[in-house]
């Protein structure tokens, strides 16, 4: 990533969230600032293009990045009710719970945790948007590489002796196991009470040759934007490994799990058609 500009993918993310509100009815993720907190370039390039958005890749895309958000603001839900007073997003990008009107009114102390770059430009945007940042926003610039995550998040401020529930979405792929094992022995270290969400790659023998064609593709793009996938993990090894640090109440969904939860009944072709990515959420 370049020290000076946001992580090209988390741009891509944003893009797709603002399109779900353009684009899609009903919406899974009923989100008015994605399209405010925008680039005003990427949003006037996605709003002129008369084929984005449609294209099978494209549907796919977005369907993931908005059911993915949906389901970590869902886990988040129920982590509040078992008595979670933190929730700590990681890898924040132009995510934007925290700065909508809360349906929940119990106080609730948002970290939003990212690379310095990315974070540096969110808070750009933020101002530019004319979008407060509410007091229960603390900012934790870090680099999930090089193992700080624990001193970073304790100097913000950020209690483990208090419930505290963590989203850890588009990130995993992106980081090597290393980085990956020290970040989820972290999560682990909260108060009982908590929880995570995240989504992972499943390393998977056989795929369908349209989708082997359309993953390939993928991963060329990021690896030319400077963000290389790094890691994969076979169906079942992120669930055993939570598990072995004390989580429990695992839910791992796979295409057939977050279509029936997210997408059933559309009369559009919003869902997701890869099977690659999964959403897996744990209570500590």
């Amino acid at each position: 990533m370049n020290e000076d500009e946001p992580s090209a993918t988390a741009l891509r993310v944003a893009g797709d969230r603002a399109s779900h509100q353009w684009l899609d009815s009903p919406k899974v993720l009923d989100d008015p600032l994605a399209v405010r907190i925008l680039p005003p370039p990427e949003a006037a390039r996605i709003r002129g293009s008369r084929t984005h958005g449609f294209g099978p890749v494209a549907v796919a895309m977005r369907a993931w990045m908005v059911a993915r958000s949906r389901f970590a603001e869902d886990e988040l839900a129920r982590a509040r009710d078992r008595g979670v007073v933190q929730y700590v997003v990681l890898g924040a990008g132009l995510d934007t719970f925290a700065y909508r009107p809360p349906l929940d009114p119990r106080p609730l102390q948002v970290f939003e945790v990212d690379h310095p770059a990315t974070q540096r430009w969110k808070r750009r945007r933020l101002e530019e948007a004319a979008v407060p940042v509410p007091a229960s926003v603390t900012f934790v610039p870090t680099d999930f590489e090089r193992g700080r995550l624990a001193v970073d998040l304790e100097r913000a401020g950020f209690d483990r002796s208090a419930p505290a529930f963590f989203a850890w979405l588009g990130v995993t792929m992106y980081l090597t196991p290393e980085a990956i094992a020290e970040t989820l022995s972290v999560v682990a270290s909260a108060a009982p009470g908590g929880g995570v969400a995240l989504d992972y790659f499943s390393r998977r023998t056989a795929a369908a040759p349209l989708e082997s064609l359309a993953h390939a593709a993928i991963a060329r793009r990021v690896a030319q934007l400077g963000e290389p996938f790094r890691s994969w993990f076979p169906p079942g090894e992120l669930a055993d490994r939570l598990r072995s640090l004390g989580f429990r109440g695992i839910l791992d969904l796979g295409r057939a799990e977050v279509n029936a939860r997210y997408f059933r009944g559309r009369t559009d072709r919003l869902r997701v058609y890869g099977t690659a990515g999964h959403l897996l959420s744990a209570v500590r």
